[in-house]
């Protein structure tokens, strides 16, 4: 497996890459951003590494599962945004699993209760 760096250039290009990734999935759904950045924070920084890691951005919410991409694709991981999020977890909680993508109904229910 390969290791991160997270204070590379490497890492950091890929961060920002994922944050456009993010940005995108939210426009095409009609989703937004959790309103707690230390969220976002922690899962962008996650699929960045596992874009690295990986090859794709695996859920980092999920141990990845598999040494290839034949076991990897096989043991049916997380990849972001993932079936169950964008099928259930979303319409009926409102967010995620990992808690990046969200509705704006829940954001707004988040900002009511504090």
């Amino acid at each position: 497996m390969k290791t991160v760096d997270m204070n590379s250039q490497e890492f950091k290009d890929e961060f920002e890459k994922t944050w456009s990734f993010v940005h995108k999935v939210n426009k095409s759904f009609g989703w937004v951003q959790n309103p707690n950045e230390d969220v976002n924070e922690g899962v962008a920084m996650g699929l960045a590494r596992n874009k690295l890691m990986y090859g794709k951005r695996f859920c980092p919410c999920f141990m990845v599962i598999g040494e290839t991409k034949a076991e990897q694709k096989a043991a049916d991981n997380r990849i972001c945004p993932c079936k169950p999020a964008i099928e259930k977890e979303i319409p009926e909680d409102g967010t995620c699993h990992c808690g990046i993508f969200c509705t704006p109904e829940f954001v707004e229910s988040q900002k009511k209760t504090k």
